[in-house]
């Protein structure tokens, strides 16, 4: 993402318009150059990189676009810079002054320092390490002495389309409210979303079911007692996620201080489906961790009329959802949902308990690892409605299945 002094954006109103490059000849042409420049300086230092890149920007009215896209690029996604340095800098430095504190001041002295130091290196390391390897090293871990090891490059287009959905980004660092609504999607586009919330930590409260749609209703930084940097970079994150989302609309509420006078300003933002952001994230990965795969695995191998489907149903609870991981159905038309509990953190296991209490499901299985310190959580999961399967290492199929065809039985 861009930093707020690369963000660029105008008022039509109170309405905020960030700024969104055109994905055209002449944009290409200058993200194409960039790329080259980076291409180029591979195996150098990301100093001798910032002072071509001020060459390449010259007095151009357009350098805040050059820069941002820069930036873009010396990012993790794109580019590695690495110390590379024959220990680690700090111990050199502490290496060669206590070497240089026993001789007198003079550039003899000094030579002879570096090669006795190489000397010793050369023994120590079992390599041969030359005196320019010294003073290169010594302070390697400046960050414009680093090296760019490694640069994959973007496509121009791409590069663009990074571009814009930064700027966009950058609108919600000072987002104080967001109001997003999600209808009629597919339910894996909804779980993708809420796993995305999760994973950043946003406080939502969420409304409404998969077959009508969402509302979530998101706080932003300037909502908080004290705003937090951290907490808008978060908020800014989440939009990749909801660009795999088919369709959905939100408006923000922003608290953005004028450049001018200095004074906060409230500001409205609005987008939708039809906005033409590119995502850069993943769809998903096929399952949440490994021991939800190994249970895949092995349910493969069960002779079983009942079928497995992986997270179809989503159960709408106050204030938030619940997302089972897995759906049994039966060729009678019957299912259970299946919500495996292997996670040992205590406010996941509370949450968890209140979801299931909440939810008002009769068909629900939940197994849950034995190795999970629930009294210490406060948590106790026989009081719910809920069938229950221990497990230690692994899930088996047909301790679920023992539970299921049970209940089958008793009916």
């Amino acid at each position: 993402m861009l930093p707020s002094d690369l963000l660029m954006h105008r008022y039509s109103g109170e309405t905020v318009v960030p700024k969104r490059l055109a994905i055209n000849s002449a944009n290409l042409a200058i993200a194409a150059d960039l790329i080259d420049q980076f291409g180029e300086a591979k195996g150098g230092t990301r100093g001798e990189l910032n002072r071509q890149l001020l060459e390449l920007e010259g007095e151009d009215t357009d350098y805040r676009i050059k820069r941002g896209l820069a930036h873009l690029l010396s990012a993790d996604a794109f580019s590695t810079f690495e110390t590379v340095s024959p220990l680690d800098p700090a111990t050199l430095r502490q290496r060669v002054f206590a070497i240089a504190a026993q001789a007198s001041c003079s550039a003899i002295a000094t030579t002879a320092t570096l090669q006795h130091l190489a000397d010793a290196l050369t023994q120590e390391l079992g390599r041969e390490v030359l005196t320019q390897h010294i003073q290169d090293g010594l302070y390697a871990d400046l960050s414009d002495n680093q090296i760019l090891t490694s640069f994959e490059p973007p496509t121009p287009e791409a590069l663009l389309h990074r571009y814009n959905l930064s700027q966009v980004q950058g609108i919600f660092y000072r987002a104080s409210h967001i109001t997003l609504n999600a209808h009629r999607n597919d339910p894996g586009e909804y779980k993708l979303l809420f796993r995305y919330l999760k994973l950043f930590g946003l406080m939502t409260y969420i409304e409404g079911d998969a077959d009508h749609g969402f509302t979530l209703t998101i706080d932003g930084p300037t909502s908080l007692f004290k705003p937090s940097t951290r907490y808008g970079l978060k908020l800014a994150m989440m939009l990749p996620a909801l660009l795999h989302v088919t369709k959905w609309n939100l408006t923000a509420t922003l608290q953005q201080k004028d450049s001018y006078s200095g004074k906060t300003r409230q500001g409205r933002f609005s987008l939708d489906a039809t906005c033409g952001l590119v995502t850069h994230y993943p769809p998903g990965k096929p399952y949440d961790s490994m021991l939800e795969a190994g249970f895949v695995d092995r349910w493969a191998k069960t002779k079983t009329d009942w079928q497995l489907e992986r997270e179809v149903d989503l159960i709408p609870i106050p204030g938030s959802v619940m997302i089972p991981d897995f759906r049994l159905v039966h060729p009678d038309g019957r299912t259970f949902l299946l919500e495996i509990v292997g996670y040992w953190r205590p406010e996941y296991l509370q949450k968890k308990f209140y979801q299931v209490q909440q939810s008002g499901r009769d068909d629900l299985v939940l197994a849950i690892s034995e190795r999970l310190n629930l009294e210490k959580a406060g948590v106790n999961f026989s009081q719910t409605p809920a069938r229950l399967v221990w497990f230690k290492d692994q899930l088996s199929p047909k301790a679920v299945l023992e539970v299921v065809d049970r209940e089958l039985n008793v009916e």
